[in-house]
C-alpha cells in the first residue's frame, strides 16, 4: 500500500488540509460499482450526475446535500410475492452512494425517469471570493472585480 507524505504541500499552500484528508479517505474506499454513474461536465460551472436505477421507484430514493457532501439512498421495498427466477440480472439491492462536492457546489435540481436519476449541480462562487484587481498608490481605493473573459 502507498503512502504519500504531504508536508511539502503544507510549506507553501494554506488552508489544502482539508484536500489532503479528502485524498487518503478516498484511496481508503474502495470504488463502489452499483448502482452505474456517470458524472458530466455540462459547462464551466455546471455539472450532471447520471444513475442507472433500473426496478427503483421514485418512493425508494432519498437525496440528502449536506455542506460538502451529497448522498443518494435507494431502499428496496421488500417483495412479499414468492417468485422463481431462472435468471436474476437486475439487481434489487439497497445502495448508499456519496459524493464529495467541491466548495460552493450546490445541486440545483434532481430527475428520475425511465429508471434514471439526474442531478444538476452548480458551482457558485461569491462576489466576495472572486478575483479582484487591487489598484496602486493614490488611485481610487475602491477595488474592481475582474471580469472572467478577461
Amino acid at each position: 500500500m502507498r503512502t504519500f507524505d504531504f508536508s511539502p504541500l503544507y510549506r507553501t499552500a494554506i488552508g489544502f488540509d482539508r484536500l489532503a484528508q479528502l485524498l487518503e479517505t478516498q484511496r481508503a474506499d474502495a470504488a463502489p460499482s452499483y448502482p452505474p454513474y456517470n458524472i458530466e461536465l455540462v459547462g464551466e460551472d455546471k455539472y450532471r450526475i447520471v444513475m442507472a436505477l433500473a426496478g427503483f421507484s421514485r418512493d425508494e430514493l432519498d437525496i440528502t446535500s449536506e455542506r460538502d457532501s451529497l448522498v443518494i439512498v435507494g431502499r428496496k421495498q421488500k417483495d412479499t410475492s414468492e417468485k422463481t427466477f431462472l435468471h436474476r440480472g437486475i439487481a434489487a439491492r439497497d445502495f448508499e452512494q456519496r459524493f464529495q462536492l467541491a466548495n460552493h457546489v450546490k445541486v440545483v435540481s434532481a430527475s428520475f425517469d425511465n429508471g434514471m436519476l439526474t442531478i444538476e449541480l452548480v458551482r457558485e462562487i461569491p462576489e466576495a471570493l472572486k478575483a479582484r484587481k487591487i489598484l496602486i498608490d493614490g488611485q481610487s481605493p475602491a477595488l474592481e472585480v475582474l471580469d472572467k473573459a478577461a
